[in-house]
């Protein structure tokens, strides 16, 4: 097992966004000035000499899962979502090139007129070109969630870590926003997630992140300049790693 490098020595990073957090303070869809705002961060964050490929979820807009609940077609409703999160893409792309940050969105699901369809060694040469690669679609499977999309494309574009964005600053043992109690842990083993059932991320995505030795980070994206800094190791967050010695 390789040894874990600090956040801060992390140069190539996955950026994990929830749909939901397009949204801003709106109740539904996505919200033009956090999408905006985000946009700058990353900037800030390349900047600084990272390589940033990101992963947005579709939530904002569709969930399969909530689809499946209702009625539909398990899979229809997971390629329902994927769709969704191609239109978030779409939407961070267009803040990134206003803000002169070259950025391009690959998809899993081929739509050429649209973007560009995902091919590991294109998107690994734009990482090296310094644009923002946006992945958009998951992995173009239904029953996938996008959190396992983002560990995957993060192992496939082997990058330092994945930074995934929450609305809390790490990993606690109950959600803190209605549990005072709860717990709030620096670092845990991907062994203690699972067995803990912490659902920061589901389990095929920290299943598959133990088995490849890729660094898990859990931080909060509510104050502005948030990724620029826990990535230069100025805020709090949750490190998920391999076995404790």
């Amino acid at each position: 097992m390789t040894e874990t490098k600090a956040v801060t020595d992390w140069k190539r990073v996955l950026l994990k966004l929830s749909g939901e957090a397009l949204m801003g303070e709106l109740d539904y869809g996505i919200d033009v000035a956090t999408v905006d705002r985000f946009a700058t961060d990353i900037g800030e964050a390349m900047k600084s000499g990272k390589e940033l490929a990101v992963v947005v979820g579709g939530g904002n807009i569709y969930r399969g899962m909530a689809g499946a609940a209702a009625g539909m077609d398990r899979a229809n409703g997971d390629y329902m979502g994927m769709l969704a999160t191609v239109m978030n893409a779409l939407a961070l792309h267009n803040a990134l090139e206003r803000q002169d940050i070259p950025a391009r969105v690959l998809s899993s699901i081929p739509m050429p007129s649209v973007c560009e369809p995902f091919i590991r060694q294109k998107a690994i040469r734009h990482l090296s070109k310094g644009r923002v690669v946006i992945f958009a679609a998951g992995t173009g499977n239904p029953f996938f969630t996008t959190d396992t999309g983002a560990a995957l494309r993060a192992i496939e574009m082997q990058c330092d870590g994945l930074a995934k964005a929450t609305q809390v600053d790490g990993i606690y043992s109950a959600d803190p926003r209605t549990n005072p109690d709860a717990e709030r842990y620096d670092t845990l083993t991907y062994g203690e997630v699972l067995a803990k059932d912490l659902q920061v991320m589901d389990g095929a995505a920290i299943a598959l992140a133990r088995d490849n030795d890729l660094p898990v980070m859990i931080f909060s994206l509510r104050e502005e300049g948030s990724i620029t800094r826990v990535l230069n190791g100025e805020l709090k967050n949750t490190l998920v790693h391999g076995d404790r010695k």
